[in-house]
Formats: structure tokens, C-alpha cells, sequence
């Protein structure tokens, strides 16, 4: 369907509301927090609302939608509450996401808070392998990060790792941050051929299902997760052009997290969309 591109939205006023605001911004899909980023509540589904905003979707051909889990849901955490609390969540959200038909839904892999990488791995796995059946349409999507403190999954291989402990692997895929990997120390400004052909070794780009496009505030190999606007960082618009540009990454759904409102997130995908060379 050619480009996919939109930008993380609130639905705190509904699916409908979120679904108009993207077509208002010249998008055809978007990101929305699966429940409280901060907390750990989640809103029943309002069922006018859902239908309403399948709607909307259906007849603007958006794309894959992109949930994203809440920032406090930490599945390598070596405290027992902590995991016990991560684990309900991804489970919960995997089917509540599913059942109203959302593609993917992304999560950061968690930070072992000492408990140490190989033990925090483990833990991921149990998680996923709790909370997927293998009878979900969902793929569930573990993103690439920045390394900072004890974060996991700031290299290709921990994300392999974990891949390969998941009974049903079919519905595990790779959500890659661009700042994130940045920052980690993959070079896609001087070599964005070399990093994607390891991470096809390492993982199979098979597994690559969208992308969030963002520039970094911080220097090459920082380990250190700050976002800027799309061509504003120190990735800059030279090396993201190219790399959304290259043909790996084709036809794989693009989302900012850019720190613009969604004024700014129109004007940034009105920018990108005369800057990727149609096929």
C-alpha cells in the first residue's frame, strides 16, 4: 500500500477521536498507549467507540496499528510484585489488543535492575510465553534500545535471545527505534547497509515489523534514550532519508515519537512523505 506512516497519538478521548486526528494529519495509521503509560490501569472498551473508529480505519486503508505497552510493565524485573505486576499486563494486553484487531504491539524488553541480563532474558521469556497462545492475529513486537543503566535488548543479540526462548516465536517480531540503536552504538549514519545486514544475521529481517523514526538528542554510542525531531538530532536528515529510503526497510510502517504535539507531527510527516522515493 506503499508508505505507512503516522505518529503516537493519545486515545484518552477514544479510538474515534485518535482515527480522526490521523486523518486530519495526512496519516494513515498510529501508535497509542495499550493503557496508562505510567500506571497500570486499562479502560474498559467503549463499543461505539470501537466501532466507530473501525469505521474510520477501514475507509482511509490505514495500515498496521501500533500499540504500545506502558512504560511501567518492567518483564525483566528482579523484584517479585514488580514481574508478577508486568507479567498480568502483557498478558492482559496481548488479548485486549487482539480482539479488536490491532497488528502489533510493542514493548520495551525491561532493565534486570541488577538481577543480571541472563536472568532478566528468562523472565522476559516466561512472560511471553505465559501471555502468548499462539491463536492471536497480534504479533507481539520487542523493541530495540538504547542500553542505558540495565536496560535489555540493547543489542541484536539479546533480542535474539529472547526470540528464540518463545514457544510460539511466529508471533514475535522487532520494533527498531532508530535513536535507540543510535545510541547503542549501530551506525546508520556512516554504515545503515552494515547495521541492517547484521541484523538480518542476527535475526532475520523477516522479523522487522515497523519502525519508529526518530532522531537522537544524544551522540553516537551514548547509551542514552532522548529523542529529537525527525532531521533536528544528531542522526540528522541525511542518514534518516537514506535509511527510510533503503530497500529493507520498504514497506515497513514508520511511527514518530518525535517531541512535537500533533501539529508538529503532521508538518514532520508532510516533510517525510517528499523525501522517500516512490517505488
Amino acid at each position: 500500500m506503499g508508505l505507512t506512516i503516522g505518529s503516537h497519538i493519545s486515545i484518552a478521548k477514544g479510538f474515534k477521536k485518535a482515527a480522526q486526528t490521523t486523518v486530519e494529519m495526512d496519516a494513515n495509521t498510529f501508535q497509542f498507549f495499550s493503557r496508562n503509560p505510567r500506571g497500570g490501569n486499562a479502560k474498559e472498551f467503549d463499543e461505539k467507540d470501537i466501532a466507530e473508529f473501525q469505521r474510520i480505519r477501514k475507509e482511509n486503508n490505514f495500515g498496521a496499528l501500533l500499540a504500545h505497552a506502558p512504560y511501567t510493565m518492567n518483564l525483566a524485573a528482579a523484584k517479585d510484585d514488580t514481574y508478577e505486576f508486568a507479567k498480568k499486563v502483557i498478558k492482559e494486553d496481548v488479548k485486549r489488543m487482539d480482539s479488536i484487531g490491532i497488528e502489533y504491539i510493542c514493548f520495551h524488553p525491561g532493565s534486570h535492575v541488577g538481577g543480571g541480563v541472563d536472568s532478566g532474558i528468562e523472565k522476559i521469556i516466561e512472560g511471553l510465553n505465559e501471555a502468548i497462545t499462539g491463536n492471536e492475529n497480534i504479533t507481539v513486537l520487542l523493541e530495540t534500545m538504547s542500553g542505558k543503566g540495565t536496560e535489555i535488548g540493547r543489542s541484536f543479540e539479546e533480542i535474539k535471545r529472547i526470540i528464540d526462548g518463545v514457544k510460539h516465536s511466529e508471533r514475535i517480531g522487532v520494533c527498531l527505534d532508530t535513536c535507540h540503536i543510535f545510541s547503542a552504538g549501530y551506525d546508520i549514519v556512516n554504515s545503515p547497509e552494515d547495521v541492517l545486514k547484521e541484523f538480518d544475521s542476527v535475526i532475520g529481517l523477516e522479523r522487522l515489523k515497523t519502525i519508529h523514526l526518530n532522531d537522537s538528542m544524544m551522540p553516537f554510542g551514548a547509551n542514552k534514550d532522548r529523542h529529537a525531531g525527525f532531521g533536528e538530532g544528531e542522526i540528522g536528515m541525511a542518514a534518516l532519508t537514506e535509511f527510510i529510503n533503503r530497500p529493507e526497510i520498504k514497506g515497513i510502517p514508520l511511527f514518530l515519537e518525535t517531541p512535537y504535539d500533533d501539529n508538529g507531527h503532521a508538518r514532520e510527516i508532510k516533510e517525510i512523505k517528499k523525501l522517500v522515493i516512490s517505488e
